[in-house]
Parts: C-alpha cells; structure tokens; sequence
C-alpha cells in the first residue's frame, strides 16, 4: 500500500537539544541577574524587575519602581554521526550519515514593577518561556524522520505581590501565551523513491518512473492563544535568610493550522474509471497518461490540529547571606512532563484529502489521525547551586552549576530529540553604574552524554508501522551569552 502517512506536529518535541538550557522545550533565559547564579536561589533572592515572572510575592521587596531588560545569545550545536536509515520496504535510503545541526537564537525578556502603596506591588513582562528551532539538510539520512522543526510560545504576564507582613509576602500572576510552530520532513512512500528508476520500471514494464516522489515533502503549521497562571510565596524568617516557592501552571494549547504534502503518489484506487489515468493496481501507483509517469498529486491541503499541554512546574528556592560580603544560593525544581506522552495531529477539515490514507487500519489506524508521535515523558527533577560575592561596592561577582534530569526515556529518543541529562556552568557580573542605572553579564556552558537514537514509526495502538527505521549517535553542546539592564526610578 503506498504510504502517505504524515509525522504529528512534533515541534513541541523536537530536537530539544539546540535549546542550550532547555529542559524539554523550557527556556530558562527570562532573567540575566539569575542566570549568574545558574538560577539558584531565583525568586528568593531579590535581584530586579524579572521576577515578576518568577516569583510575583518577591516584587514587594523591590525599592521603587523598576525597568528589566535583556537578551539571551544561544549558540548551540548537535553533531551527530554513524547515521543510518531504513524505508518502509526495509530498503537502506541513501543520504548524508554525519553532520552537525547548529542554532543561534536570541531571546529578549523586559519587565517593568512598581509599588502601588506599602504593601502591594505590581508588575507586567514580556518573555519566552518555551522555544527552539532546528533545521537538518535536505540530503539528511533521516530525512524522513526530521528535517526542519520551529516553535515559540511568546508571554505577556501583568502580576500583584501582597505583604502579609514584614517576613511574608505572597504574589500571583496571569499570563497571556501565544505558540507558534512549523514541523517539516520528507515523504517515505513505502520506499518508492528507494526502489530507483530501473527498478520501478521493471516492475511496471515501462519507463513509469516518477523522480518527484523523492521530493515529496511534509509541513505544517499551527498556532494558539491561551492563558496561565504563576503563585508565589515569599518570606524571610531569619535576618539574612530568604525563602521563595512558586507554581507556574500548565498551559494547554489547541493548535491550529494547515497540513501540507507536496508530490504524493496518486494509487489506482483513487482514480478507478478516470480516463486520464492507468490503473495498474488499486495499492500501487496509477500511471498519468499525460506523461506516461507514475501519477503524483502535486500538493494535498488539510486543516487540522493539535492539542498540547506545556508542563506544570514547582519551585523552592533558598538565599543565604553567610557574610556581610558573600551569600549562597540553591534551587530545587519539579516539572510535570508526564502530561506529555503522545502528539497526535488529527482532522478538522470539512473536505480531508490526507487523513484519507493516513486514518486505515494499515496505517495509523484511527478515524482522522494524520500523525502520531508516542513520547512518554516522565516528571523530573533539576538542581541548581550559586554563591554571591560582593566583590567592589558596585560589582557582585555571581557563578552557579545547575543539574537537569533528561524526561525522555531511552526507547523513545528520536532525531528530533536526542537528549541526555545535563550538567551547566555559569558565571555572571552585576556591575551598578550608579544609583538608577546596573547592568548584568551572564555567561553559561552546557555539558551532556553522548546519545543513541534507535527510532520507528507506530500507530495510535503504539503498534509498529513498516520497516522503517533512524540509527544514530548524538553529541551536543551549548554556550549561552546574556547581558540585561535595569534602570531604578
């Protein structure tokens, strides 16, 4: 049977090691004073205006009003090697079996509080909580596994923080979330394009063989608006000892959008009794007696949509001054990545041309489904230390190390996601300039296990499709560079 089933939108599961500091697709780069510190101790120690994102009880210690901004530069890099692949017919495919998969990606935050009176402060910021990005190249051996993969999810949270009294405070905030994505690869129509031209021929009697289903090619995209929400507690319940725990909700998204498949195989059971084709028989292709090639579709059309959870997490953080000149800093954190166990892209169109194929019970095998992605990632857990020191009256000195645990299981690793667990370094420089006016530099590098991908294909039964198959080892690094400003009026 010629196989046009489409790949889920997996941007929300791709390739998340281009995400320097991502765990799964969360970005961590919303604050430069914290990133010092490899974010321990973020939320309880009071640093600027970010944390009206992460910790809104903590905006009620800020002096004044605040302006935060800044960028993040990730530099990252995935190199992978001893890459091989097999078609749907079991056929080896042909194609580029090293490379490397490079991202340079900035991220802007701002953040604005101020004090309505003694006891309550407010605040709003702007800031990207998820994203990533990726692109392999066309001659990619897994080509029909990943080829290009894009999302962002940009936030805007206005936040309140209440003092209970003088050692308590407590915060919370709404945020409004808009993602974006773009998933991309190519077509695996059971191995016609590996089966080659004098092959086919031979098998059809006739010179039928159509070059453009090596270039059949799948995308889509799709987007969404929707809410979340932030707690946070604040407290110092001994003088020099500061205390923070936060909740940032889960956000559940319903993307919507288009799914694209250029150059598909037209089969003779579609055009049974059209006299403008050759129906040799009703699985193979029909020949196009307009060019005496086997017949191709040179573009199918459908809507279609995707729900998607992005995870809840919790957070407790502890700031301790040991000297009038030094303090440390730790951070234990909890992310909920066991919602995220299967993408399914599935139908919304009145008229569906792609799920016709995609939904039969030869291949994924359920009524609209256009694509499906088992994931069953599993809650994790990261750590993080720093220490503080007051180097010059106007310049802190900052270093951390962060541990983040990897929530993808080794049978489900995949060319869009060949992660490992990672251990980071930072460094950071608080330099204030004068009264109103600091600045902050940042600087981070990621270390982390090489990686084994063994992939494949399965229905919504998780159910293994075909033959097909992605081999692969996996390397990854990553640099980030931050520098922010923060302005006191």
């Amino acid at each position: 049977m010629i196989r046009t089933t489409a790949i889920s939108l997996a941007v929300f599961s791709a390739l998340i090691c281009l995400s320097a500091q991502a765990e799964g697709y969360k970005l961590f780069e919303q604050s430069v004073s914290s990133m010092g510190n490899a974010y321990a101790g973020r939320g309880a120690q009071l640093t600027d205006a970010s944390l009206v994102y992460s910790n809104p009880a903590a905006i009620t210690k800020l002096d004044g009003t605040q302006l935060t901004g800044g960028l993040t530069l990730i530099s990252a890099k995935t190199n992978y090697g001893n890459a091989q692949a097999q078609s749907a017919n079991g056929q080896s495919v042909v194609g580029r079996t090293e490379g490397a998969n490079s991202l340079n990606e900035l991220v802007p935050f701002v953040f604005y509080a101020d004090k309505l009176n003694n006891n309550i402060s407010w605040g709003i910021g702007f800031y990207v909580p998820f994203g990533l990005s990726s692109d392999y190249d066309n001659d990619f051996v897994g080509r029909y596994f990943a080829d290009e993969t894009a999302i962002q999810v940009l936030s805007l949270q206005p936040s309140i923080g209440y003092n209970l009294n003088k050692h308590w405070s407590v915060g919370a905030g709404i945020s409004i979330n808009r993602a974006a994505g773009t998933l991309s690869k190519y077509k695996d129509h059971s191995g016609l394009c590996e089966l080659g031209e004098q092959t086919t021929n031979a098998m059809f009697g006739a010179p039928v063989y159509n070059a453009a289903y090596c270039n059949s090619h799948y995308e889509v995209e799709g987007d969404d608006i929707a809410f979340g929400y932030t707690l946070g507690i604040h407290a110092e319940p001994l003088d020099g000892t500061l205390l923070a725990l936060m909740y940032h909700s889960a956000i559940r998204f319903n993307l919507k959008g288009d799914s694209v498949i250029t150059n598909a195989p037209i089969t003779g059971a579609n055009v049974v009794g059209n006299l403008n084709f050759m129906v040799v028989a009703p699985h193979l292709p029909a020949i196009d007696l307009s060019t005496g090639k086997l017949a191709s579709q040179s573009k199918l059309t459908e809507a279609s949509q995707l729900a998607l959870t992005t995870p809840a997490s919790a957070a407790f953080s502890v700031d301790q001054q040991l000297t009038k000149a030094l303090s440390v800093q730790f951070s234990a954190v909890w992310t909920q990545w066991s919602e995220f166990q299967s993408i399914d892209i599935v139908s919304n169109d009145a008229n569906p041309s792609i799920s016709l194929n995609t939904q039969t019970a030869a291949n994924l095998n359920n009524e609209g489904q256009i694509g499906y992605i088992p994931e069953y990632w599993h809650n994790v857990w990261g750590f993080a230390v720093g220490a503080t020191y007051q180097y010059q009256p106007d310049i802190t000195l900052k270093a951390g190390m962060a541990y983040d645990e990897n929530p993808i299981s080794t049978s489900h690793k995949t060319a869009r996601i060949p992660t490992d667990d990672r251990l980071w370094i930072t460094v950071g420089t608080h330099w204030q300039l004068n009264q109103h006016l600091s600045f902050d530099i940042a600087y981070g590098y990621l270390f982390t296990g090489d990686v084994s991908v063994n992939e494949h294909e399965y229905n919504v039964q998780n159910e293994r499709l075909y033959q097909s198959g992605y081999q692969a080892d996996y390397r990854n690094k990553g640099q980030l560079f931050s520098l922010g400003a923060s302005y006191s009026f």
